[in-house]
């Protein structure tokens, strides 16, 4: 028996059900970049506005609810959804499909290790940034660096997947460095200053305190990956390796609807003149882009560059959208085999 209201999915059917037996509201809209059809009707004898949609390619959703009434719209989480999820713009309500399960890392005990900060100065953008450090407690010169370390740590929990993965034995011991985003939209759209620091001033820098001069593993998310990637095509003898998640590498012929974004044009140089080039300093990299988000046409295009180009790489689409839980969820197995071709 279906529940009266709440959020539910079946093998073909997603249904939200929101209750208004007193019709307060004049209209209620789905809030969650995937579905066609958003608008939800009144059923009258059930005293609920209702949504039904063919299930979209993912194990879980995460949404809200715009409510149109007498003071105007608003936006709410699902009240009859207990489930909530964290992200970088606020809560969101969650609808786990059956057959969901988090990732199997997150239960298991982590190493041992500790947290360092580390002041890094950017002269390169005018800038400063104070790096996240975690080292285990052996000695290793393995190192994987991520943008948006801030976010990755909280919402994506890429350090408690390095303790518990090294605790376990699934991975070699490494450092993991957390890079803050600083000016986000400036630094991490193909920006040469940006990548300039990244290359002289930062990762020198964290191989001085680390002790090692070994090429790192880039990862990042969003702008985040086209930012990584920018910086190994313009600085290579740097990066071991790249895991980049829904890179936004933006196409004009995919990406239209991001040309309000102040440095468009600038990453669309930059993805033209990559996949038009013949060849690339190729490293091992994966790129993970989820089923059902606008930035798919566009990754699989830099896929397919990549890979022409000797990149060692691996993409996979994952049934999520572009989020962080989807980002979590796609570390394992996804950046471990990749740790694995790197490291051995």
């Amino acid at each position: 028996m279906e529940p009266a209201t709440g959020a539910w999915c079946t093998a073909s059917t997603v249904c939200f059900r929101l209750r208004d037996r007193e019709r307060r509201l004049s209209a209620v809209r789905l809030d969650c970049g995937l579905a066609a059809e958003r608008e939800f009707r009144y059923q009258p004898g059930d005293g609920v506005w209702e949504l039904r949609v063919p299930r979209p390619a993912v194990q879980r959703l995460e949404y809200r609810l715009e409510l149109t009434g007498p003071d105007g719209a608003r936006t709410v989480l699902d009240p009859d959804n207990p489930l909530r999820v964290p992200g970088g713009f606020g809560d969101m309500s969650e609808l786990r499909c059956t057959g969901y399960q988090e990732p199997a890392w997150l239960r298991r005990p982590r190493a041992d290790g500790r947290w360092r900060d580390l002041y890094l100065p950017l002269p390169s953008v005018r800038g400063e940034m104070v790096a996240r450090i975690f080292s285990p407690a052996v000695p290793t010169d393995r190192v994987l660096v991520a943008h948006d370390g801030p976010d990755f740590e909280r919402y994506g929990r890429l350090g408690h997947y390095t303790a518990a993965m090294t605790g376990s034995g699934r991975l070699p011991p490494h450092h993991l460095v957390l890079l803050p985003p600083g000016e986000r939209f400036e630094w991490y759209s193909a920006s040469p200053a940006y990548a300039r620091a990244l290359a002289r001033d930062v990762l020198p820098r964290i191989g001085a305190e680390l002790g090692t001069r070994a090429p790192v593993v880039g990862a990042g998310a969003s702008l985040g990956a086209l930012a990584m990637l920018h910086a190994q095509r313009r600085h290579p003898e740097c990066f071991a390796g790249l895991f980049l998640q829904s890179g936004s590498f933006f196409r004009p012929r995919h990406d239209r609807q991001e040309s309000g974004f102040r440095r468009y044009l600038r990453i669309v140089r930059f993805t033209g003149r990559l996949v038009r080039s013949p060849d690339g300093p190729a490293v091992p990299t994966v790129l993970t882009c989820g089923a059902v988000e606008e930035n798919r046409a566009n990754n699989r295009e830099t896929a397919q560059a990549l890979r022409r180009q000797g990149y060692r790489l691996e993409y996979a689409e994952v049934p999520d959208a572009h989020n962080w839980i989807g980002w979590r969820d796609a570390l394992d197995p996804h950046l471990t085999a990749l740790l694995h071709t790197i490291w051995g």
